[in-house]
């Protein structure tokens, strides 16, 4: 499977997996209607028919195969309208819609991991197959009649003699799909009227495969000059071996209708006499036909010209700008804060500088909402998880989005799809309940919903998936703790306790392993992909009320507004987002619990205080409570003051990950998320608010 230039090939996985994504959202609503409106079957069609087209070119038979028979059954239904479809058998073509789709994605992810792909389809095809005899028993012939009609009308028809007959190479294979995209082409070059080919049917017959490869592709033309412009196309195609250009005579032996084409030949208006003068059935039926070409060319030229005002980049070119702009930004600062001009009054220096740092400023943005994504291609993906869900568990439920034009850094967006799919499906499996009959007895709607919403909160995006099905059972949920030795039965738990259990590796409420959970790996993987971006995850439920789990992930990893503090001789950043508030107090405002640990009150709620010297083991810093700073932070369900030395001031910093082979000592675990280079070109560690205070708890035996 010779797949050529990489970028073609890197070219067909964006359009295709795009195409799909579209063909799930379609099939998806459609289902809830339980009809295909005309422009969905047209959309569908011409997205079988470009996956078929882009197949072929990449020679991925199997692909094309499928997405070929896709595309006849999706022309009869648009040759006939959706009724052609009885409504008992419209669900079984729902669900081969969604099989075809699952098909192709496995295919797709088999090409992107360098897999052979599979060659065994004889089973969807067979399904395929089947379906389109049901809705048209008489499809095949039906078709091979157009054909033959389509054949006659092209071999006879005068007004052509200019001609190229294209030979393509030997064992080249599809070679009817060649032509076809041939024939695409050259629509682009002349109109479809100035030109016709031979054999016509290409497009829906194989056989014409063999033909072609014996006797060659025949196109003929209007006029010469559209045919010199058409030799372009051909030497530019794939597999094409020689061409040959052919003149054919005037048709002067022709019989009775001859001075017609004269007439033809001789003035535009005419064009339209052989129409008339061969007022035969067949060209009748050809014309309401060619009506939609305009249409379909209007709506291509849309569609085109929304396309010019978008470009696809790839994302290293952007994770290489976000790079150059944060060295741009760290060497403002440098010069900004350069030792060198301290105790100089230098107004315009000073003027400029302001200049310079509004411009950084600016591009900073700009070079981070190129990166900015919706979150909409995530939360769309979730309706198809809770349609087979549904089918498969037997219960009823719907998805509702909201918020879904939020925009998050394209990097954390890939993140959040696998712990958004597990979160969806345990709502699925665990929160709702078994039966519309237990729902109903509830008091509750039959049918459940799941509420997936996404909104923006300062430099945060919060998400939170909510379903109003049955609850965290509590004491079911601490039993099971127990017996997996995650809890003590000696020891009493709060609700919240209890939840984080859910979280914790290996556990899982279920007693059998099914398709969807009981392993274990489902709220683990969300809690663990989730910190990896920066996030935290927390679990609120009611029981009998439903559950919600919620998301609260960074916009962005790259830059950062932080606070500098100082303890002793190092320099530290906290993420502004975590600081609550900061201010001076006194001894006499601290408390001490049972442990000699330090506590601070505050709007009714005592809160530890970790005096960040010791933790860290600093020299130098300050001990008196009076002389340094106290800092109130909060990351997750975690709330606490962080005791410094002083703070020296906000600022907008990049975040430069650590050295690898520092993973090794559990750096993060001890509360330290990467660094940034400052101004004065030394080192502050950025601080993992979260873990920081789960690493004092560690060290203090909190825990």
């Amino acid at each position: 499977m010779d797949t050529g230039n990489d970028s073609i090939l890197e070219a067909f996985l964006y359009e295709t997996n795009g195409l799909l994504e579209q063909l799930d959202s379609i099939v998806l609503a459609a289902e809830q209607e339980d009809t295909f409106s005309d422009e969905d079957i047209n959309t569908i069609f011409r997205i079988m028919h470009t996956i078929k087209g882009s197949a072929a070119m990449m020679e991925f038979n199997s692909l094309m195969t499928i997405a070929h028979r896709a595309e006849d059954m999706f022309a009869i239904i648009r040759e006939k309208s959706i009724s052609v479809v009885p409504e008992a058998l419209r669900p079984e073509l729902f669900d081969l819609l969604f099989q075809t789709i699952d098909f192709f994605r496995s295919q797709m992810e088999q090409i992107e991991n360098g897999q052979p792909l599979t060659q065994n389809i004889d089973s969807l095809q067979q399904k395929i197959n089947s379906f389109i005899e049901q809705i048209s028993p008489n499809a095949s012939p039906d078709k091979s009649a157009s054909s033959g009609a389509s054949q006659g009308a092209v071999s006879s028809e005068p007004g052509f003699p200019y001609c190229l007959q294209v030979f393509f190479d030997e064992g080249c294979g599809m070679e009817n799909l060649r032509a076809l995209m041939l024939v695409t082409s050259i629509r682009e070059i002349c109109g479809e009227s100035d030109f016709s080919f031979e054999p016509a049917d290409v497009e829906h017959n194989s056989a014409t495969a063999a033909q072609i490869a014996e006797s060659g592709f025949l196109l003929c033309f209007r006029n010469q000059t559209d045919r010199d412009n058409a030799i372009h196309a051909v030497t530019g195609a794939g597999a094409v071996r020689t061409y040959q250009a052919i003149d054919q005579p005037a048709p002067a032996p022709a019989p009775a209708p001859a001075p017609t084409p004269a007439a033809v030949a001789a003035a535009p208006v005419p064009a339209a006499q052989p129409v008339s003068a061969a007022a035969e059935t067949p060209q009748i039926e050809k014309a309401p036909p060619a009506a939609p070409v305009p249409a379909a060319a209007a709506k291509t030229e849309g569609v085109s010209h929304h396309k010019e005002s978008l470009i696809s980049v790839n994302l290293s070119k952007l994770d290489h700008l976000a790079a150059v702009v944060g060295e741009i930004v760290i060497t403002e600062s440098m010069i900004t804060s350069s030792p060198d001009l301290k105790g100089l009054k230098l107004d315009a220096f000073t003027k400029s500088t302001r200049q310079l740092r509004k411009l950084t400023d600016e591009l900073q943005d700009v070079s981070m909402s190129l990166r900015m994504v919706p979150v909409s291609g995530t939360f769309q993906k979730m309706n198809r998880i809770v349609r087979d869900m549904c089918k498969k568990l037997n219960k009823q439920a719907r998805l509702t989005l909201v918020g879904e034009d939020t925009e998050v850094d394209k990097t954390i967006v890939d993140s959040i799809g696998d712990p958004i799919m597990h979160i969806v499906r345990n709502s699925m499996d665990h929160g709702m309940e078994c039966t519309a009959e237990e729902r109903i007895a509830a008091g509750k709607d039959p049918v459940g919903e799941i509420i997936l919403s996404a909104r923006h909160t300062g430099s945060e995006v919060i998400i939170e998936v909510k379903d109003d099905g049955q609850g965290v059972n509590y004491e079911k949920t601490l039993n099971k703790a127990i017996r997996q030795g995650l809890a003590s039965p000696d020891r009493e738990y709060s609700h919240k306790d209890i939840l984080n259990f859910l979280l914790a590796p290996g556990f899982s409420t279920n007693t059998e392993v099914t398709e969807f959970s009981g392993r274990g790996v489902g709220m683990d993987v969300v809690k663990k992909n989730v910190e990896d971006i920066g996030g935290t995850v927390t679990i609120s439920s009611e029981p009998g009320k439903g559950m919600t789990t919620t998301l609260k992930i960074p916009l962005t990893m790259a830059i950062m507004n932080g606070m500098e503090v100082s303890v002793g001789p190092s320099t530290f950043t906290i993420p502004i987002h975590n600081i609550r508030q900061s201010f001076k107090v006194t001894s006499a405002d601290l408390t001490h619990d049972a442990a000699g640990g330090e506590l601070f009150k505050r709007m009714g709620s005592f809160y530890p205080v970790i005096r960040m010297n010791e933790l860290y083991q600093i020299e130098g810093g300050r001990s008196n409570i009076e002389d340094g700073i106290l800092i109130w932070l909060e990351a997750g369900e975690s709330s606490y003051c962080l005791f410094v030395d002083e703070l020296l001031g906000e600022q907008q910093v990049v975040v430069k990950p650590l050295p690898a082979y520092l993973n090794s000592f559990n750096i993060k675990q001890r509360g330290i998320a990467g660094c940034t280079i400052l101004g004065d070109g030394n080192i502050s560690i950025i601080l993992d608010v979260g873990n920081f205070y789960l690493s004092a708890l560690e060290q203090t035996g909190g825990i």
